[in-house]
C-alpha cells in the first residue's frame, strides 16, 4: 500500500513526503535524526480523528511487511529531547490548528484563562494576554521559539516557575483524542464524577477504570517514586492524578510527550502581571557558597533565582553587536555603558565571575520592590559577593538577554562544532548544588569538552549544553559515556535527569538511573491503558519492545546525527 495515497483518500490537509519536507522534519533542536515516511498538516481536529482510526486499523497489516506505522504530533520543534521525531508519520499542527480564543479576566471565582489549538506560537500568544496584564508565567527562556503544544506535551517551566510552578499547574481543561479516534473533555473529576465515568461501558470509560485502579492499587510504589525535587519531567506523573479528591487526567497527559494521546485545545489559566520588576545581580567568584547563598535567599519568596556562567557571559560579548540586536534597546549608547563592569571583570587574569547569579522580584509599586532589593541585600552581604542592584527594566533586560539568548547565539555562530544537549536539564535539590556542581563539571572537564552552564538555581535546575564536532563519529562513545557518569551523579543525590525538557530519545533510555523496575512497569501500563497499539509516538516515555528498538541506548546511538 501506497502510504500517502491512503491518506489522502480521507484527509483534508496537505500529505507531503517530497524529500525536501523528510530532511526537514528529521530534526529539531536535538541530536538526533530520525526520517519519517510522512509529513501531514491537519486542518482541524476532525482531520486527525480520522488519521488516528486509520492507523488503528492499519497497523496491524503495515507492520507485518515490517513498516512501522505510528503517529508523531510536533508544534514548533524546539524540542532538545528529540521528543517530535518519528520514523512513520509526523503531525505538524502549526499550520492550520493555530487559532487562538478570546482571553478572559477574573469573573466569579472563575480565573483569567485563555483557549488554545497547540500551533499557536508562545510570541503571538503574550501579547494578547498582556494586553489585560495577563500572562501564562511558566514560559521558556527560549519562549520565542516554543509553541504552546510544545509546552503542554513536554511540561514547560522556565524562570519564573520558582513561583509559579510548572505547565501542569496551567491547564484547567483540555480536549484530547485518544487511541480510539474519538475527541474527549479531559477536565478534573470530583469522586462522584469519576464513579459515573468508571461505569461508562467505552473507551473512556475503561481508560479512567483502569487508571484508577492502577493508582489505587499501587499507591506505595507510587508515593516512593515521586521525586523529591521541585522540578521533573521523567516518567509518567501517576502521583499527579488523584489526591483522594480531585482526579484531574490533566496532570498525566501534560508532559507525556503526545505518547498518550493528541491534544487538539486548552484552556490555560493566566495570572495578573505585577507592573514592576527588578533585578539583584550576585557575582560569585567560585562555586563554593552557591548553595548556601541559594537557601537563604529563597525564603526572601524571589520571583525568579536564576544563573549563568562565566563562559556564557563571554559567549554574550563575543557576539556582542547580535546580541544588542535583540535586545532593541532604546538607547544604544547607554546600552553599551552599561556593559562596562561586566566587560572589566571578562578582560581580567583574575577574578573573572564563575557564576552569575539573578534573583528577580515583582511587585505592585516600585517602592515594594525596592525595598525587597535592599532586605536581599543586607541579608547576603556576609558573603562579600560583588552585587549589584538593577535600577530598571531596561538594565535588567541585559541580564535576561544574556540568559535566554546563549543557547541560540551557541546553535548560530559556534564554527565547527554544534549544541549537544544531551545532559542538559539535570535537577537535584538546592542545598546539594555546592557539592553536585564540581563534580558534575569534573565529570565535563575530563573529556575536555567546550560547555554552557545556565539554569534555575532556585530549582536546582541546570542545563549543560556542550559544544561538540559531530563530524567525528568518536563522540558518540564521548555521548554515552558522559551521560551515563552524570545521571549516575543525579542518581546518587536522589534528583531528576530532567526537570523541563522530558524525556524523548535523549533520556528515555535513562529512566532506569530514577525509578525502580515497579514503578517502570507502572508506566509501561499506562502507555498501554491509553494506547494499546504503541500508536503514539513510540519510544518515548516508555521503549517500545519492536524491531526498531526505540527508547533503547541502543537506538539513541544509532540516530545521532552526525554531519
Amino acid at each position: 500500500m501506497n502510504l500517502k495515497e491512503e491518506i489522502q483518500k480521507f484527509f483534508k490537509g496537505e500529505v507531503l513526503d517530497d524529500e525536501e519536507t523528510l530532511k526537514t522534519y528529521s530534526h529539531d533542536a536535538s541530536l538526533f535524526e530520525v526520517r519519517p515516511k510522512l509529513v501531514v498538516y491537519p486542518q482541524d481536529s476532525e482531520d486527525l480523528k480520522k488519521l488516528v482510526k486509520w492507523v488503528n486499523d492499519n497497523t496491524t497489516i503495515y507492520r507485518s511487511n515490517n513498516e512501522p506505522l505510528s503517529i508523531t504530533i510536533r508544534a514548533a520543534g524546539s524540542c532538545m529531547a528529540g521528543g517530535p521525531l518519528g520514523e512513520s508519520i509526523i503531525v505538524d499542527v502549526m499550520r492550520h490548528m493555530n487559532r487562538m480564543g478570546e482571553v478572559t479576566t477574573a469573573s466569579g471565582g472563575v480565573p483569567p484563562s485563555a483557549v488554545i489549538e497547540p500551533g499557536v506560537f508562545y510570541r503571538d500568544f503574550e501579547p494578547k494576554t498582556l494586553e489585560k496584564s495577563l500572562i501564562l508565567p511558566c514560559f521558556t527562556a527560549s519562549k520565542n521559539m516554543n509553541a504552546l503544544g510544545g509546552m503542554i506535551g513536554n511540561n514547560c517551566a522556565g524562570e519564573k516557575t520558582l513561583r509559579y510552578g510548572k505547565m501542569e499547574n496551567f491547564i484547567l481543561e483540555s480536549k484530547v483524542i485518544f487511541s480510539d479516534g474519538n475527541e474527549y473533555i479531559v477536565k478534573p473529576l470530583l469522586k462522584p464524577e469519576l464513579d459515573f465515568k468508571m461505569k461508562q461501558s467505552d473507551f473512556e470509560g475503561n481508560l479512567y477504570k483502569n487508571l484508577f485502579e492502577l493508582i489505587e492499587n499501587n499507591k506505595r510504589i507510587i508515593k516512593e517514586a515521586k521525586p523529591n525535587v521541585s522540578k521533573n519531567s521523567a516518567g509518567y506523573y501517576l502521583w499527579n492524578i488523584w489526591d483522594g479528591k480531585t482526579f484531574d487526567l490533566n496532570k498525566l497527559i501534560v508532559g507525556s510527550q503526545g505518547t498518550l494521546g493528541l491534544v487538539t485545545e486548552a484552556k490555560v489559566k493566566l495570572v495578573s502581571v505585577e507592573p514592576v520588576s527588578k533585578l539583584f545581580v550576585i557575582f560569585l567568584p567560585d562555586l563554593t557558597h552557591i548553595a548556601k547563598l541559594v537557601n537563604e535567599i529563597l525564603p526572601m519568596n524571589p520571583d525568579s533565582l536564576e544563573t549563568y556562567d562565566d563562559a556564557t557571559m563571554k559567549l554574550a560579548f563575543r557576539f556582542f553587536p547580535e546580541m544588542l540586536k535583540s535586545m532593541k534597546a532604546k538607547s544604544f549608547f547607554k546600552l553599551i555603558l552599561s556593559f562596562i563592569p561586566e566587560a572589566l571583570m571578562i578582560i581580567k587574569q583574575f577574578g573573572i565571575p564563575k557564576m552569575f547569579v539573578l534573583v528577580e522580584f515583582a511587585g505592585q509599586t516600585e517602592a515594594e520592590v525596592d525595598e525587597k532589593l535592599v532586605n536581599l541585600e543586607n541579608k547576603i552581604k556576609h558573603f562579600g559577593f560583588v552585587m549589584r542592584r538593577t535600577k530598571s527594566e531596561e538594565e535588567s533586560k541585559k541580564y535576561w538577554t544574556i540568559r535566554r539568548e546563549s543557547f541560540n547565539l551557541l546553535r548560530k555562530h559556534v564554527r565547527g562544532k554544534r549544541t549537544a544537549p544531551f545532559v542538559d536539564d539535570v535537577v537535584v535539590r538546592p542545598e546539594f548544588m555546592s557539592e553536585f556542581l564540581p563534580k558534575m563539571k569534573k565529570i565535563l572537564d575530563e573529556y575536555k569538552l567546550v560547555y554552557t552552564i545556565a539554569g534555575h538555581a532556585g530549582n536546582g535546575n541546570f542545563h549543560i549544553i556542550p559544544l561538540m564536532d559531530m563530524h567525528d563519529k568518536r563522540n558518540i562513545k564521548v555521548i554515552k559515556e558522559v551521560g551515563k557518569k552524570i545521571y549516575d551523579l543525579v542518581k546518587e543525590y536522589k534528583g531528576s535527569i530532567t526537570g523541563e525538557h522530558n524525556d524523548g530519545i535523549v533520556r528515555t533510555p535513562y529512566l532506569g538511573k530514577m525509578y525502580s523496575q515497579e514503578i517502570l512497569e507502572l508506566f509501561k501500563k499506562t502507555k498501554e491503558i491509553f494506547d494499546p497499539q504503541n500508536i503514539f509516538n513510540p519510544g518515548k516515555k516508555v521503549p517500545s519492545t519492536g524491531s526498531g528498538q526505540e527508547g533503547t541506548i541502543e537506538y539513541l546511538e544509532n540516530h545521532i546525527a552526525i554531519e
